[in-house]
């Protein structure tokens, strides 16, 4: 089933320049799509115009069904919650805990139901033991923490990360996307678009989309886009450790093709 349905979508920042150029792709219900590309190929321009940040200059964005416009603006905005790269600019409350809270008072959310989901949610991210401190005294990583629970606390049908770990160390990153998982396997219907520069987090996704110059220009699962040796030098992508090493490893006569997670391959060198 498509969850989001987007047809010859055009934005443009200034005349002439378009961010966003006649792009058209689907993102089905459920599924874990990434966005990749280099700066200025158009990711968090399709993020912000699929939430209503940005009003397209031509072309549709169609969620359940429903066409994106100002008499639908609202209802399609209650289904997504998204986090931005800069968690400054997200926080509203004085505390962790009020800024979590913040979401679910604007979502009418009764107050005697919040304190345990505001747990449930800072727990998700490890960040249960903050929930009384003030933004100004946690890392920018932990921002980012507090931000993705503000999001997963609203229990939203998609979620829509902007470079949403660029602040978080690598173990940082690991919990969140552990989290991402769990989230999914709570609610399989979660349909979740990362847009980001990490290739071993869009390896994680189900499907991958490189965008280049407002465009849709590839499409298919991690491992087909990225061992793909033509088409990351033709988009300059970053090939991900575990294709690096199976191409490495086939270099050197191992028959590595049909292993697909590094579990896989020690398993095989061990044998």
């Amino acid at each position: 089933m498509e969850k989001i349905v987007i047809k010859n979508l055009s934005y443009s920042y200034s005349a002439g320049n378009k961010a966003v150029d006649d792009l058209s792709l689907q993102v089905e219900q459920g599924s874990f799509v990434s966005i990749v590309g280099h700066n200025g190929s158009g990711k968090s321009t399709l993020a912000k115009l699929i939430v209503g940040l940005l009003r397209a200059n031509s072309g549709e964005i169609i969620v359940d069904g429903v066409q994106l416009e100002d008499k639908s603006l609202n209802d399609i905005r209650k289904k997504i919650a998204i986090v931005f790269q800069n968690p400054d600019n997200q926080f509203i409350g004085s505390t962790v805990e009020d800024d979590i809270a913040f979401g679910l008072e604007n979502r009418q959310i009764p107050s005697e139901e919040m304190p345990e989901i505001i747990k449930k949610y800072a727990t998700y991210v490890k960040m249960e033991d903050y929930l009384k401190k003030e933004p100004t005294y946690l890392s920018g990583g932990q921002k980012q923490r507090v931000a993705i629970a503000g999001a997963l606390a609203l229990k939203p049908e998609i979620l829509i990360l902007d470079e949403a770990t660029a602040m978080i160390d690598a173990k940082g990153k690991r919990e969140i996307f552990l989290t991402i998982k769990h989230m999914r396997k709570d609610n399989p219907d979660l349909t979740i678009i990362s847009i980001t520069h990490e290739v071993e987090e869009a390896l994680l996704s189900d499907r991958v989309i490189v965008m280049e110059k407002g465009k849709a220009v590839c499409s298919g699962s991690p491992l087909e886009v990225f061992a793909n040796k033509e088409i990351r030098e033709k988009y300059k992508l970053q090939a991900p450790f575990l294709i690096s090493l199976k191409e490495e490893l086939k270099d050197a006569g191992f028959d590595v093709d049909n292993l697909n997670d590094i579990k896989e391959v020690v398993n095989y060198l061990c044998r």
